[in-house]
């Protein structure tokens, strides 16, 4: 896993990654990983033959449950794979676990990221407005409706999270489940197989990509979707699931830090998919456009391994910041 400061790696451990590990063996453990991901869902129906669930909230907590269970096995199993030292930094560090820099890992990212909702940061901004205006017109004082408004809106936030298991599903479980077991797991995996840091940054959303194939079983038998209907929503999720996992594979890559894929996850879940134009005004379009731009004028410079790390000269760690230019 960690080459020798006083030596050179030899050609088996350059092809192997250095950890004894292949490539084709890397591959294979991402894909079980994959599959296990998702198979465990089905887990207490089908093997343990237990009763549906009564209501969608016991049903999205089994759900969790599965989730947690399957991100605890991936990490164990990729633990034994990397042949990693048993002590907690070294498990937590390989997996971008960490403390230190962690408002760095919060807000560059967060960021970054926000960039690309430039239009619908923008949208929301003139729907705010007409409707001030039309409260305005009305006679009404501005700034009480406008902070009325505002206050109702957190509040009505804060009760959905607290109280609605979707927005557990989306905020909490499945980011954190999913960036634990297909960027932190696999990402390790897969450079200490021998892949390039290119290369694994836009095969991890294949794996990601995966774990999205059940929705098509499900859309197709629980709710009624032709097979082409399903096919094409399906095929949307996984275009999408595949952009956004190398972009996470990228930040964590990056930085070493779990922390900046996860909130990016976070982030995206609760923002939805950008907006790119607007019949209204074509300032969203102009907007989204401009955010792009500052998004890639700024992808390198906001993710620079110097930002997150005490040391970058001659690096050793899995995620290999000293590869990069």
């Amino acid at each position: 896993m960690y080459p020798s400061e006083d030596r050179n790696p030899t050609p088996m451990e350059q092809q192997d990654g250095g950890a004894g590990l292949t490539k084709l063996a890397a591959a294979a453990a991402c894909t079980a990983m994959a599959v296990f991901y998702v198979a465990i869902l089905y887990f207490p129906t089908l093997i343990l033959r237990l009763p549906p669930p009564n209501s969608f909230k016991s049903f999205m907590i089994r759900r969790f449950i599965c989730a947690a269970v399957s991100s605890i096995v991936s990490l164990v199993v990729c633990a034994f794979i990397l042949q990693i030292r048993w002590n907690a930094s070294n498990v937590i560090g390989v997996y971008g676990i960490r403390l230190d820099h962690s408002w760095q890992a919060l807000v560059f990212p967060l960021s970054l990221t926000s960039l690309m909702y430039t239009g619908s940061f923008v949208l929301k901004i003139l729907s705010m407005s007409r409707a001030s205006n039309e409260h305005f017109n009305s006679g009404e004082n501005l700034s009480n409706v406008c902070i009325r408004s505002a206050f109702l809106k957190f509040i009505d936030l804060v009760v959905s999270i607290t109280s609605n298991v979707s927005y557990w599903r989306n905020y909490f479980v499945a980011p954190l489940t999913e960036e634990l077991v297909f960027r932190a797991c696999m990402i390790p995996l897969l450079l200490c197989g021998g892949f390039s840091t290119y290369t694994v940054i836009f095969l991890c959303p294949i794996f990601f990509s995966l774990a999205h194939l059940n929705h098509l079983f499900e859309l197709s038998t629980q709710q009624n979707f032709s097979l082409l209907r399903a096919c094409t929503v399906v095929g949307f999720q996984l275009g999408y699931t595949v952009i956004f996992g190398a972009y996470a594979s990228f930040l964590l890559v990056r930085t070493g830090h779990l922390t900046a894929p996860l909130i990016a996850h976070i982030f995206c879940n609760f923002m939805g998919l950008p907006a790119l134009y607007s019949r209204r005004s074509g300032m969203v379009s102009v907007a989204f456009a401009m955010g792009m731009l500052g998004f890639f004028w700024l992808l390198f410079p906001l993710t620079s391994p110097h930002l997150y790390n005490d040391r970058t000269d001659n690096c050793k760690c899995w995620h290999r910041y000293c590869n990069w230019d």
